[in-house]
C-alpha cells in the first residue's frame, strides 16, 4: 500500500457528514458521542534536539523546551489538561510560557484557557480571536461552533512573528484564507519540526475539512501546502493537525491529491449547480485513495465547490 496511503487511514474522524445526495440545507447527521476522556492516553514522540509531538484526542501538540521555558502548539480538549500537563512536565521540568493556536477549532483550543490560567501567554492569528468571540457556522456540515469566550488568545499577530523561547528560535506564519482565515504554522528550524495545523490533516475514511464558513479555501490549502514543501527538505518532520508524522516527500503526494481533487471538481461544476456538481460525484476515481465514504466524498465536494465559487 501506498505510503500516503498508510497515512490516511490512521486517525479515527469525529465529524459527522452529510449523505451523498443530501442538499446543503439538510439537518446535519447526528453528532457522535463525545469521547471518553478518562480513557484517553497522551502518547509522546522524541523529534530530536528537545522537540516532542503529543497524540491524545484531537489535533496533534509539537511541544519545544528552550534554555528556561516549554512552548506548545495546541491544547487539545479542555478534559485533558491535567493528562497533557503532566506529559509536558514528564518532558521538562521547566514552566510552560507560551502556547500558540494553528487556528480556532476546539480541538486544538479547547485547553487554551486552562493552560493560561497555569501562566502560558497563548498566542494565535488575529482571525482566531475573531472567531472565537463571534462564533461560527459552516455552510456545508452545519457545525456550528459557539463563541469561546472563556479561552481566548491573550496576543495575536498578523502576518509573520518570531517567538521567543530562549536559547531557541521559532517562526510563526499566516497562511492566507486555506483551512480557515486564521491558520498558523510553527518552524522550528534547529530541529527542522514544521507544525502544520490542520491544513495538513490525515484522516480515516475522509478527506480534511475546509472551513468554507470562515472564507476557508481549497486553493489556499494547496498553496499553503506548496509553501510547506518550500519550507523543507528530506530530513524535515512535518507534525500534521491529525495524523501521523510526515516527510516532504509525503508532504508532496498530499498537496498532489488536494490539487486533483480540486481539478476534479472544478472540471465537473462547469455550467452545473452544485447539488448536479455532487451528483456527477467528480472524486469516484480518487475516493479509493482515502478509503472515502460516499458521504464524506460528496460532502469535500461541496467544500471545493463552494471554494470555488467565492
Amino acid at each position: 500500500m501506498h505510503a500516503l496511503n498508510r497515512a490516511l487511514l490512521s486517525v479515527v474522524s469525529a465529524t459527522a457528514l452529510f449523505a451523498a445526495t443530501a442538499h446543503a440545507q439538510t439537518a446535519p447527521a447526528a453528532a457522535p458521542p463525545p469521547p471518553e476522556y478518562s480513557k484517553v492516553e497522551i502518547k509522546t514522540t522524541d523529534l530530536g534536539n528537545k522537540t516532542y509531538m503529543l497524540e491524545g484526542q484531537g489535533g496533534n501538540i509539537t511541544v519545544a523546551v528552550g534554555d528556561d521555558a516549554v512552548l506548545m502548539v495546541d491544547t487539545q480538549f479542555a478534559p485533558l489538561h491535567d493528562k497533557i500537563k503532566a506529559a509536558v512536565t514528564k518532558i521538562s521540568p521547566l514552566p510552560l510560557k507560551t502556547v500558540i493556536n494553528t487556528h480556532y477549532h476546539g480541538d486544538h483550543t479547547g485547553g487554551d484557557g486552562l493552560f493560561a490560567k497555569d501562566g502560558a501567554v497563548v498566542l494565535a492569528h488575529d482571525n482566531v480571536k475573531k472567531r472565537m468571540t463571534e462564533g461560527t457556522s459552516n455552510p456545508v456540515t452545519g457545525a456550528k461552533t459557539p463563541p469561546a469566550l472563556d479561552r481566548l488568545p491573550t496576543k495575536t499577530y498578523t502576518d509573520k512573528v518570531d517567538v521567543e523561547l530562549k536559547g531557541r528560535k521559532v517562526q510563526v506564519g499566516h497562511p492566507a484564507n486555506a483551512h480557515t482565515d486564521g491558520d498558523t504554522y510553527v518552524f522550528f528550524p534547529d530541529s527542522n519540526v514544521l507544525a502544520t495545523g490542520d491544513i495538513v490533516s490525515i484522516f480515516e475514511g475522509r478527506y480534511p475539512n475546509v472551513d468554507v464558513g470562515v472564507t476557508g479555501n481549497i486553493n489556499g490549502i494547496i498553496a499553503a501546502v506548496a509553501g510547506y514543501i518550500k519550507l523543507s527538505n528530506d530530513q524535515t518532520k512535518v507534525v500534521p493537525g491529525h495524523g501521523p508524522i510526515l516527510n516532504k516527500a509525503r508532504l508532496q503526494e498530499y498537496h498532489d491529491l488536494m490539487a486533483s481533487a480540486r481539478d476534479a471538481v472544478q472540471k465537473a461544476m462547469a455550467g452545473k449547480t452544485e447539488d448536479e456538481t455532487v451528483a456527477a460525484k467528480p472524486l469516484a476515481a480518487i475516493d479509493p485513495k482515502v478509503k472515502s465514504t460516499p458521504e464524506a466524498s460528496a460532502n469535500f465536494v461541496r467544500m471545493i465547490y463552494k471554494s470555488l465559487k467565492t
